[in-house]
């Protein structure tokens, strides 16, 4: 009964103590200014936050994404940006340009740009914006069309 009890009891702290250690073939480090995030890939994400502009992920490690999203509000009108993310220059391709504006809120809500569409490729320059995240909204007489979620980088 005893060694059944002890052998147990080493399985037990096997599976519990010893669970807890990450065997990574990858991974990342970054130093910006006085600031550094160490990470590995492959690992399940608990929790993240943002701000607009920075991300925050709790919990476990894992590699850098850059998440883009799309929030379609009339699935009739059809319309890409790209590239996404982007350093310089934003495209928007759509057909059906014609009475289409466009702004750029940062994360903060502000108004950064607006102006028409004028050709099915329309080009923004986006390079004096600072580094972060901001909503790409399309519209047709103040009525949504479509809002894409922008990464700037560099």
């Amino acid at each position: 009964m005893k060694e059944l009890l002890l052998l147990l009891c080493t399985v037990f702290y096997c599976l519990f103590f010893l669970s807890q250690e990450i065997i990574s073939n990858q991974g990342e480090y970054y130093l910006i200014a006085n600031k550094s995030i160490v990470f590995t890939i492959g690992e399940v994400v608990i929790k993240t936050g943002t701000d607009g502009v920075f991300d925050l992920t709790q919990g476990f490690h894992q590699s850098h994404w850059n998440i883009t999203a799309m929030e379609d509000h009339n699935s009739s009108f059809d319309a890409t940006i790209f590239p996404n993310p982007t350093t310089e220059i934003l495209k928007i391709k759509t057909t059906m340009f014609k009475g289409v504006n466009y702004s750029i809120y940062n994360a903060q809500g502000k108004l950064i740009s607006s102006d028409k569409l004028y050709l099915e490729q329309t080009s923004i320059n986006v390079s004096q914006l600072p580094v972060g995240s901001y909503l790409v909204n399309l519209n047709d007489a103040n009525k949504n069309l479509k809002t894409y979620k922008l990464i700037k980088t560099r």
